[in-house]
């Protein structure tokens, strides 16, 4: 148990934009929430999962929709609380603390402020280990959790409950109604045991994020690479060094979709690198082989100060580092690949892990 203050905010930002893969909304959207319900209310305490008891109730909060719609349309917290009250009522049980849904830019921040707001610890887990666009794409999922009994709220005080068959149809549900409620919601839903979260969950990523941040952080006050000290903590590869020469984005059935056209520079240069994403950037390829696929973690840095670029965030003419990060086993497995693999998403091309395609390259 630790007290999380404005400091470990501002680092869990950054390694959560990181890990958000491009996606999990607008992290300085999702700071600005933290920082001003800490200010207002008081340090969080974060807990490991194992302090926490087996019996008691627990749920993720988090944002669904498409990441462009929160540059204009920021939530006020008041959803969260709403969403949180409403399923607490349904279930009959006071909710013992949150956790993020996914590692992933505002949705690794709203436990924090969410959490300040109502006195509730926030636990070190998620149930991705990245973020992902779709509600199913969870480990809960994996392992038989349900995503409901969920409750949806918007800025305009609307709520609905939702009760379906599996969670498959809890996402196709969820994505038409946050399309008519304006394209964000904020979620309750995922309800379930501490002890199942200590199974199924992804545990310690708060500290993995807030590490990211960290070294980042130090890198720039002790004037060294900070790119390289990134790769260093999350074990991961750098695929390609360049500048954005062209972005094709559009909101499209609640997604921030589109490319993102990199030109070489350096060791890349006379290449041209195609980032393809879906609110989260899902593969890296150049003309020549695919350098990294969905469901291993693909990030775009600045290449100065290694501070991680959304996919609403992605600006012609930037310069840019894309690095590929292996994720966790439990998305390597026959069910995670078929829930978050390329074919899942479109992409006609056997799953291969980015260690693999590093040390050998995948010709199209």
């Amino acid at each position: 148990m630790r007290k999380i203050g404005k400091q470990e905010i501002e680092d869990l930002a950054i390694g959560a934009a990181l890990l958000g893969t491009g996606g999990g909304g607008d992290p300085y959207i999702g700071k600005l929430m933290a920082l001003q319900a800490i200010e207002e209310y008081g340090e969080v305490i974060l807990l490991d999962p194992e302090e926490v008891p087996d019996d008691a109730l627990v749920v993720p909060s988090s944002m669904m929709g498409a990441p462009t719609v929160m540059l204009e349309k920021a939530p006020s917290g008041e959803e969260a609380i709403r969403a949180f009250n409403q399923l607490e009522e349904y279930l009959g049980e006071k909710i013992y603390g949150t956790f993020p849904i996914e590692a992933g830019g505002v949705n690794s921040m709203l436990p924090f402020a969410l959490a300040a707001r109502l006195g509730i610890p926030v636990i070190d887990a998620d149930g991705m280990g990245r973020a992902f666009p779709e509600l199913q794409m969870v480990t809960f999922y994996l392992d038989g959790i349900s995503a409901t009994p969920a409750i949806i709220a918007d800025e305009k005080g609307n709520t609905a409950l939702l009760s379906t068959i599996d969670n498959v149809w809890t996402e196709r549900i969820a994505r038409s109604a946050t399309i008519q409620m304006g394209g964000s919601v904020m979620c309750a839903m995922y309800s379930m045991t501490a002890k199942d979260l200590k199974k199924s969950g992804i545990t310690n990523i708060l500290k993995l994020e807030e590490e990211i941040g960290k070294s980042i952080r130090l890198a720039k006050i002790n004037n060294v690479n900070p790119i390289e000290k990134i790769l260093e903590t999350v074990n991961g590869f750098e695929l390609f060094k360049g500048k954005v020469i062209d972005i094709d984005r559009k909101t499209e059935s609640g997604f921030a979709k589109g490319v993102a056209t990199f030109e070489g520079l350096e060791q890349n240069k006379g290449e041209n690198l195609k980032l393809r994403f879906q609110n989260e950037h899902l593969i890296a390829q150049t003309n020549e082989k695919v350098l990294c696929m969905t469901p291993d973690l693909i990030a775009v840095l600045d290449s100065e100060t290694g501070l991680p670029i959304t996919t609403e965030g992605i600006r012609y003419g930037s310069r840019c580092v894309v690095i590929g990060i292996p994720c966790h086993p439990k998305w390597r497995t026959e069910k995670g690949i078929a829930t978050v693999g390329p074919n899942y998403f479109g992409y006609d091309m056997a799953y291969t892990p980015v260690e693999g395609l590093v040390k050998k390259g995948v010709t199209q």
